[in-house]
């Protein structure tokens, strides 16, 4: 679910910060920048974990702050594909279920990877899980929201939110979200012998 991911930027040092240390400065420049952001093909990055390289400070004429490369490590949230994670229904609706992780909402489990056979009541406005048990008796399994849910990770898709960007938010430090578009979005099922909530195989 966590990746360690190296990254590199310059930043920007502006004179009123140079009566800080430079190691401090540019590990508050790089939470500030990245920390609970998106980068696109990287993930969500979380908090830094180390600064491995600070190149020389340089002021660029006509400015006065200081641009210094530095190459960094992050810890960033990206899931793999056919990983399985726990979180809560934060919504449904016909489409099908949005999950959080709590720190992260853009989850979603589209209305064909649900448990087979599901409908979803439009009156409680909540996805049902037709189980059969042995004795082929149906019992409604609904899926209320905050319910604790095991999903298996399907897909990712990352959406370029920075505009007139020619290169990915990675190379260039743009990890700017736009509030339009997600960013970020993972794709699950609970298609299968185990996943769902979890009160279902207590």
């Amino acid at each position: 679910m966590f990746i360690l991911t190296e990254m590199k930027d310059i930043i920007r040092i502006e004179p009123d910060r140079f009566k800080f240390k430079m190691e401090k400065e540019v590990i508050h420049q790089l939470n500030s920048k990245y920390a609970n952001k998106v980068v696109y093909g990287v993930g969500l990055c979380i908090i830094l974990f180390d600064v491995t390289l600070v190149g020389d400070p340089y002021i660029i004429a006509g400015t006065g702050a200081a641009h210094t490369r530095v190459h960094f490590r992050f810890i960033v949230f990206r899931p793999f594909i056919g990983e399985v994670l726990v979180g809560k229904i934060r919504s449904s609706s016909s489409d099908g279920l949005r999950v959080s992780l709590g720190f992260f909402d853009d989850i979603k489990i589209p209305a064909s990877s649900l448990q087979n056979p599901s409908r979803f009541d439009g009156r409680e406005q909540l996805w049902v899980w037709e189980y059969k048990n042995e004795d082929e008796e149906v019992h409604d399994m609904f899926m209320d929201t905050d319910e604790e849910i095991r999903f298996c990770v399907t897909d990712e898709t990352f959406v370029d939110t920075v505009p007139n960007s020619d290169q990915p938010p990675s190379m260039v430090g743009g990890a700017i979200p736009d509030k339009k578009q997600i960013p970020y979005t993972i794709t699950g099922t609970i298609a299968d012998y185990g996943l769902g909530l979890t009160s279902w195989w207590s």
